[in-house]
C-alpha cells in the first residue's frame, strides 16, 4: 500500500503544491483546511486528493503515516492538539519536501521579498525550454506550465559542461543531483508553529538567487534585521561548489553576505557584473551576451531577468538559449494579468501588495500606457499592511497613478489618514460595492484600471468588468 499523508492547511498555495507533488510521487494525499473551496479545491480534487473542511480530530481515524502540518496551523487548532495529545508523527511542509522530494536533486532557490514567484518561474521555463525538463514549486500559476507544481520529467540527468573564466556551464566537477533540476519559491516565512525558521533553510540549494531584501512580514519579523539572519542562514547552506546570484542594488543584501559567505557570488544590477540598458542588451562583466525580446514590463522584471540568467547559466543553459526561452515567457497568473477590455478600458490584476511592489508595477505600467489615466485600485490585505507597518510608505508609492481608490475594509488603521498626503487623487471606501461605483463613474474610456491585492478582493475584478459593461 501507497505511504498515506494527511495535511493539514492544504487549501493554500505551497501546501496545495506539495499536495500535488506528493500525489504524483505516489502517495495517498488527504487533507483539511478551514476554507476547502474552488478554485485550490477543485485542483486538488481532480488530482484524486480527499479534502476535509475544517479540523475535526475525527480525522486521527484515517490513521496517515506522516501529518504534514502548514504553517497556518497554530496551536489551539482541536486537530493539532489531538495530534500533540496522542504523539503522533508530524512534520512542517518545508522539511517534508527536503526528505522527500528534493533530498536528490540539483535546487535552485528564488529568495527575497519581490519577483520570487515570476522569477522562479522565468528560471523553470528557461530550464524547460532548453530541455532539462525541471520539477518546480512555485507560488502561483506560470502561464507556461499551467501547474503550479510537478517533478522532475526525466528521472537522470548528464552533468552540465564545466565554466571557466568567462564561458557557459556549471561549475566544473560539480555533481547533478540524480533526480534532475528542481526550481522552488524560497519563502522567507517561518515553516511551522514548531519551527520557527524560515521556510527557505530547509531546502539546500545548490543554485540560490537572492533577489532583494526589505522589511516585510511584520506579524513575525521585528525588524530588517532578524530577516536578515535568516537569510545569512539560507546562505549557510549553499555548498561552496554551487552559486549566489545577489542583487547588487540591495544593502541589506550586501549586509547579509558579509556576515560570511562560502560560495562563489554573481551580483546582477551592475556593470561588474550581469546588467541591461534601456534598449534590453545583456552584458556580462561588460561583454554583450545578447538581446531581450519580451512584452514584459517594467525594470523590476528586467532584473528578474537576469538573475534567471545567472542561475541557468551555473546548470549550463547558455546565455543565448535563456534570451531565446525569456522571448516566449507568459509570465504568471495575476502578475500584470489582463482580465477584460469593456469600453475601452482596461482592467489588470496584479498581486503587488508592499510599496515597493505597487511602485513598480505603477511604473511598467505607466512605461507601457505612456499619458493615459491609470486608476490604481488597492487592497491593503497582507498581514504586514494590515497592521500598518508600511502605510507612510503608500502615497509615494502610489505617486505614478492618476487617481487611487483604496478598499480600506477590515483595516486597524487610518486609511484617510494615511492617503491623505494624495489629496483628491485618493478615494477611500469600507464597503466594496461603494467603491465599485465610484470606481466605475470616474473611469472612461481609454482609461486603464490596475487592482493590486495579494488576494480574492471580493471578485472585484469580475464585478468592475460587469458595471463597465452597463
Amino acid at each position: 500500500m501507497n505511504k498515506h499523508i494527511h495535511i493539514l492547511g492544504i487549501c493554500g498555495t505551497f501546501m496545495g503544491g506539495i499536495a500535488a507533488l506528493a500525489k504524483q510521487a505516489g502517495y495517498r494525499v488527504t487533507g483539511c483546511d478551514a476554507n476547502v473551496y474552488p478554485p485550490m479545491s477543485t485542483q486538488l480534487e481532480t488530482q484524486g486528493i480527499e479534502l476535509i473542511q475544517g479540523f475535526d480530530v475525527s480525522q486521527l481515524d484515517l490513521n496517515p503515516d506522516v501529518f504534514v502540518i502548514g504553517n497556518v496551523v497554530s496551536r489551539g487548532n482541536p486537530l493539532v492538539e489531538a495530534i500533540l495529545n496522542r504523539n503522533l508523527p508530524y512534520i512542517s511542509g518545508p522539511q517534508w519536501l527536503a526528505e522527500t522530494i528534493l533530498h536528490d536533486k540539483w535546487v535552485l532557490a528564488v529568495a527575497g521579498t519581490h519577483g520570487k514567484t515570476t522569477t522562479s518561474a522565468m528560471l523553470a521555463w528557461i530550464l524547460e525550454y532548453a530541455g532539462l525538463y525541471p520539477g518546480f514549486l512555485i507560488g502561483g500559476v506560470p502561464e507556461n506550465f499551467h501547474v503550479s507544481a510537478r517533478l522532475p520529467t526525466l528521472p537522470t540527468l548528464p552533468s552540465p559542461p564545466g565554466r571557466g573564466a568567462g564561458g557557459e556551464g556549471a561549475g566544473e566537477g560539480v555533481a547533478q543531483g540524480e533526480g534532475g533540476f528542481f526550481v522552488i519559491e524560497a519563502d522567507e516565512y517561518d515553516t511551522a508553529f514548531f519551527d520557527k525558521r524560515s521556510k527557505f533553510v530547509h531546502y539546500r540549494p545548490r543554485t540560490a538567487i537572492l533577489n532583494n531584501l526589505e522589511y516585510d512580514h511584520a506579524d513575525i519579523f521585528a525588524d530588517l534585521a532578524a530577516i536578515e539572519t535568516q537569510f545569512h542562514h539560507l546562505v549557510r547552506t549553499v555548498p561552496s561548489t554551487g552559486l549566489i546570484v545577489s542583487n547588487a542594488r540591495s544593502d541589506a543584501l550586501d549586509t547579509v553576505l558579509a556576515r560570511g559567505c562560502w560560495t562563489p557570488v554573481e551580483h546582477f544590477g551592475e556593470a561588474a557584473g550581469w546588467d541591461i540598458d534601456a534598449n534590453n542588451v545583456v552584458r556580462l562583466a561588460g561583454v554583450v551576451q545578447g538581446e531581450l525580446h519580451w512584452d514584459l514590463l517594467g525594470e523590476h522584471n528586467r532584473q528578474n531577468a537576469l538573475a534567471a540568467l545567472a542561475a541557468a547559466r551555473h546548470v549550463g543553459v547558455p546565455v543565448s538559449h535563456g534570451l531565446s526561452a525569456l522571448a516566449e515567457f507568459k509570465n504568471v497568473k495575476r502578475r500584470m494579468e489582463v482580465r477584460g477590455v469593456v469600453n475601452g478600458i482596461t482592467v489588470y490584476d496584479d498581486f503587488a501588495h508592499h510599496p515597493t511592489a505597487i511602485e513598480t508595477t505603477l511604473e511598467g505600467l505607466r512605461q507601457k500606457v505612456g499619458n493615459a489615466r491609470i486608476l490604481a485600485v488597492l487592497e491593503p490585505r497582507s498581514n504586514t499592511m494590515k497592521l500598518g507597518v508600511m502605510k507612510d510608505a503608500l502615497p509615494d508609492s502610489l505617486h505614478a497613478a492618476d487617481q487611487v481608490f483604496c478598499y480600506a475594509g477590515n483595516l486597524g488603521w487610518d486609511a484617510h489618514g494615511a492617503l491623505a498626503p494624495l489629496g483628491d487623487k485618493a478615494v477611500v471606501e469600507t464597503d466594496l460595492s461603494e467603491l465599485i461605483a465610484k470606481i466605475t463613474q470616474f473611469a472612461q474610456a481609454g482609461d486603464h484600471i490596475l487592482v493590486m491585492s495579494n488576494g480574492g478582493f471580493g471578485g472585484i475584478h469580475t464585478k468592475l468588468l460587469e458595471k463597465l459593461a452597463k
